[in-house]
């Protein structure tokens, strides 16, 4: 029954991708500076992220630890590579937001679910459903596995650094809005965006593991409108030449 279930959502999620993908250009998903009362009740932005974020951490957890493979090197360095970019979402980014913004229980009612079908598809993928033996020590020395872990890693600086200059374009008391120019940001108006996109394809590269490949599609549909309504709006907010050249979301192209 969990194969069938796991099939199922293999060929399905790929086709919601594009769907949200395409839905998204044309509703601007309400938390961060797009929250509307239109999205109904909300809570503060720390415990959203707390909620959406800490589901799919245990999820991890729980497909590791029931894994026939838990013991073996290679399904540990992903488990622990997984669970320690959301080891920082759930229990120490929250923790780092400034400011009193909230999120609606809408957005995070559907990032849980997201969050656990896809912890679902790359646990089962990478701890229950790889075929035997192909996770060897061997792997460690692959150019997928070398250059996804060095991917994957520059992501989460990327994504980490531009999270520290967006918590800091404002001083203790400040509400103004600002045009974030350090680090990648002189190259891309999302560029947190854009480390987590580098991230999850770092992941997909070092595991080849096909749920990976398509959290990296989903990562995409998620973050490339909304990449773009952010672009849009900081031209809006400070001109066309404050913005100038920079691209949406991956540096030079998009």
């Amino acid at each position: 029954m969990t194969e069938i279930i796991y099939k199922t959502l293999m060929q399905l999620m790929p086709v919601m991708a594009v769907v949200v993908f395409a839905a998204l250009f044309w509703i601007k998903a309400g938390y961060g500076m797009f929250r509307t009362k239109a999205w109904g009740p909300s809570l503060s932005n720390k415990t959203g992220w707390i909620l959406m974020e800490s589901p799919v951490f245990f999820v991890m957890l729980f497909l590791w630890s029931t894994s026939d493979t838990r013991t073996e090197t290679i399904p540990l360095i992903f488990f622990i590579l997984f669970e320690l970019h959301y080891f920082q979402r759930t229990f120490i980014f929250p923790f780092l937001m400034k400011g009193h913004s909230r999120m609606p229980l809408s957005i995070v009612l559907m990032g849980v679910t997201f969050n656990v079908i896809n912890g679902f598809l790359i646990g089962q993928s990478l701890f229950h459903l790889a075929p035997e033996g192909r996770y060897t020590s061997a792997w460690l020395t692959t150019p997928a596995f070398i250059i996804g872990t060095i991917v994957f890693f520059t992501g989460m600086i990327i994504n980490l650094h531009s999270d520290h200059v967006i918590r800091n374009l404002r001083k203790p008391g400040d509400t103004n809005h600002y045009l974030p120019q350090k680090g990648m940001y002189r190259y891309v108006t999302s560029a947190n965006y854009f480390g987590e996109l580098l991230e999850w394809t770092g992941f997909a590269i070092l595991t080849q593991s096909d749920a990976a490949w398509i959290f990296v599609i989903w990562t995409f549909a998620n973050l490339a409108p909304r990449a773009h309504a952010i672009r849009k709006q900081y031209r809006k907010e400070f001109g066309t030449e404050a913005v100038g050249s920079r691209r949406r979301l991956i540096p030079f192209i998009y």
